[in-house]
C-alpha cells in the first residue's frame, strides 16, 4: 500500500528511481531464496553421504560414529543437519556437514579397532589445530593413533555378554529399545530374555501381543523405529535382529536360564520388588553372573557411571545398583563444582515428573500426599538423592539437604541446587567449567550443555545424557560464594542410558572411545 501511494504522489523521475530500487529488491530476495535452496540441497546430499559412511563403518567394522554424544546412525539427513547446528553449544566455531564428511572419510581409511568416535570432538580439535597439519587425513590418523591396528593401545578381546531384563515397566521397555538399537553386530550386550509375571494365564499369546504393543509405541517416547513380531510357538518377541525369549515366572527361583541357552548373563532388575543384597541375590541363578538393580539399593554399591564405576570389583561385586535417576543427574554437576570450587553445603530441590508410584486418581497411598491425583496436583514429597550423593561422592557426606515436588508432567524433571562454595566465582566461570566438562574428561557422556533460553521440560525427553546443564539460568550471589544451578534430566530415558553404560562397564564390553 505504501509503495502504491508513493508511486502516485512522487514526481515522474523519482517514480522511475523507486521502480528500479523495488525491482532490485525483488531480484535480491529471489537470489537469496535460490542461493539458500542450493546450499541446503548440497548440505542434504552431504548428510546422506555421511550417513552412508556411518552405516558402513557400523556394520562392516563395528565403529560407531556420533556427534557430540548424539547418535546419528538411523537419522534423517535433516536431523543430521540440525545436529550440526546444535554443535554451536560446544564449539565456538561452526562445524559443517561437509567437514564431518571429510573426517568420516579419513576415519574409514584407517585400520581401526572396534570403537565409538565423536565427530564433534575431532572437528573441534581440527579447527583449533588446522594450521599445524598439511591435510585432514594426517590429523585424524594422529588423533586416533591409539585405536589403529590389532596392536591398538590396551587392546583387549571383547566377549559379548547376554542380558536378561527382569521386569518390563517404564525402564525395562526403554532398556529393551536401547539394547536392540545398540545391537549392531552383537559384539557387546545381547538381549536374550525378559522375565514377566504372567497377567493373562488363559491366553498367553494375547499377553505377548499386548507386551509387543507396549514396546512398539510409547505415549512419551514415540514409536519404536524397527520391526516387532510375536513367535507364539516359541514364546518370543522378534525385535529387529533379536529373538527375545519371554519367560513367565513368579519368583527368581523358578528359572534356570541355561535352559534358554543363556550363560554368564548380566540381569537388570527394574521391578523394585527387592532392594537389598539378600533379595537381589535371589537372581543369581544358573546362567546369571551379575545383577544390576535400577534404583538405590541397600547393602550394595550404588554406582553412577562416570563418577565411581571404578569401585566395582568385577569378580566380587555380583550385585550392585545404578542409584536413582536424580542421583545420576546431580552427581556429575556436583562433582565438577566440588572439584573446582569446593562445596561447603547446599540444598537440592527436584521438580520431578510423576511416576507409577503415585495414583492416577485420588486414592489411598501409603506415602504422604501421594494419594492425590498425580496429573492434577503438585505434590511435596521426599527425595533420598541428597544423602545418596554421599555414597557416590563421599566428600559431600552430610553437606546437602534435599526435597522434591512431583508435578503434573509424565516425564522430564529439573534439579535446582543452591550451594555455598569455598572459592569466589562468577556465572561465566561456572558456565565455562560445565561447557568444558561436557567436552572433555570423564563426564562427557553424563553432562550435556545447553545455551537455549527457551529450554523447557519436554525438550529434555530423549536426551541420552544424565544431566542437561541450563547455562542461562546460572546465578551467583553473596560475593561470589553462593551458586544456584539448574539441571534438567529425562528421568526415564537419560537414566536408562546411564544404566546401560554401567551394564557395559560391568560386563567389560566397553569399546575404545574418542570423546
Amino acid at each position: 500500500m505504501k509503495c502504491n501511494f508513493l508511486k502516485r504522489t512522487l514526481p515522474s523521475p523519482l517514480k522511475r528511481q523507486l521502480s528500479i530500487v523495488l525491482t532490485m529488491d525483488v531480484k535480491s530476495l529471489e537470489t537469496q531464496f535460490e542461493s539458500h535452496l542450493s546450499t541446503w540441497r548440497e548440505d542434504e546430499k552431504a548428510a546422506l553421504e555421511l550417513l552412508k559412511i556411518v552405516g558402513d563403518l557400523r556394520f562392516d567394522r563395528s565403529i560407531e560414529i556420533i556427534l557430540f554424544r548424539r547418535d546419528i546412525y538411523d537419522s534423517r539427513p535433516t536431523e543430521v543437519m540440525n545436529d550440526h547446528l546444535f554443535a554451536k553449544n560446544y564449539s565456538k566455531q561452526p562445524i559443517t556437514v561437509q567437514m564431518s564428511v571429510k573426517i568420516a572419510k579419513a576415519i574409514a581409511k584407517l585400520d581401526l579397532a572396534p570403537s565409538r568416535i565423536d565427530l564433534g570432538k575431532l572437528a573441534t580439535q581440527w579447527l583449533s589445530s588446522e594450521e599445524s597439519w598439511d591435510n585432514i587425513d594426517h590429523f585424524v590418523a594422529d588423533e586416533l593413533t591409539d585405536f589403529i591396528g590389532k596392536d591398538a593401545k590396551d587392546a583387549k578381546v571383547i566377549t559379548p555378554r547376554d542380558v536378561v531384563l527382569y521386569g518390563f515397566g517404564r525402564i525395562g521397555r526403554l532398556a529393551a529399545r536401547c539394547l536392540i538399537e545398540m545391537m549392531g553386530r552383537g559384539e557387546q550386550l545381547r538381549l536374550k530374555a525378559i522375565v514377566l509375571r504372567q497377567k493373562n494365564k488363559k491366553n498367553p499369546y494375547e499377553e505377548l501381543l499386548k507386551r509387543a504393543s507396549l514396546l512398539r509405541k510409547d505415549s512419551i517416547h514415540g514409536k519404536f523405529r524397527g520391526t516387532i513380531s510375536v513367535d507364539e510357538e516359541n514364546q518370543q518377541l522378534i525385535v529387529n535382529s533379536c529373538r527375545v525369549q519371554i519367560i513367565f515366572a513368579n519368583s527368581p527361583e523358578d528359572i534356570d536360564y541355561t535352559e534358554y541357552s543363556i550363560k554368564d548373563a548380566i540381569l537388570i532388575d527394574n521391578t523394585g520388588a527387592w532392594r537389598d543384597k539378600e533379595g537381589l541375590s535371589r537372581h543369581l541363578r544358573p546362567g546369571v553372573k551379575q545383577v544390576l538393580f535400577t534404583a538405590p539399593g541397600k547393602g550394595i554399591k550404588n554406582i553412577v557411571h562416570g563418577i565411581n564405576q571404578k569401585e566395582l570389583n568385577f569378580q566380587e561385586d555380583t550385585v550392585f545398583c545404578a542409584a536413582s535417576c536424580t542421583t545420576n543427574a546431580i552427581a556429575p554437576v556436583l562433582k565438577v563444582l566440588h572439584d573446582n570450587l569446593g562445596i561447603n553445603n547446599g540444598h537440592l530441590e527436584t521438580i520431578h515428573a510423576y511416576t507409577n508410584a503415585q495414583n492416577l486418581l485420588d486414592n489411598y497411598n501409603s506415602k504422604e500426599r501421594r494419594g492425590s491425583a498425580a496429573a492434577l496436583n503438585m505434590v511435596i514429597t521426599s527425595t533420598g538423592a541428597a544423602s545418596a550423593v554421599s555414597k557416590v561422592i563421599p566428600e559431600l557426606d552430610g553437606k546437602l539437604t534435599g526435597s522434591a515436588i512431583r508435578v503434573p508432567t509424565p516425564d522430564g524433571s529439573l534439579a535446582v541446587m543452591t550451594l555455598n562454595v569455598q572459592k569466589e566465582t562468577t556465572v561465566q566461570e561456572i558456565n565455562e567449567m560445565m561447557r568444558q566438562a561436557s567436552l572433555h574428561g570423564n563426564l562427557v557422556e553424563q553432562i550435556k550443555y545447553s545455551i537455549s533460553k527457551e529450554f523447557v521440560s519436554s525438550d529434555v525427553i530423549g536426551a541420552p545424557a544424565a544431566s542437561v546443564f541450563d547455562a542461562p539460568s546460572t546465578k551467583v550471589g553473596n560475593n561470589g560464594k553462593t551458586v544456584t544451578v539448574y539441571v534438567w534430566y529425562d528421568n526415564e530415558y537419560g537414566y536408562t542410558r546411564q544404566v546401560l553404560r554401567l551394564a557395559k562397564y560391568a560386563a567389560q564390553v566397553r569399546r575404545y572411545r574418542y570423546y
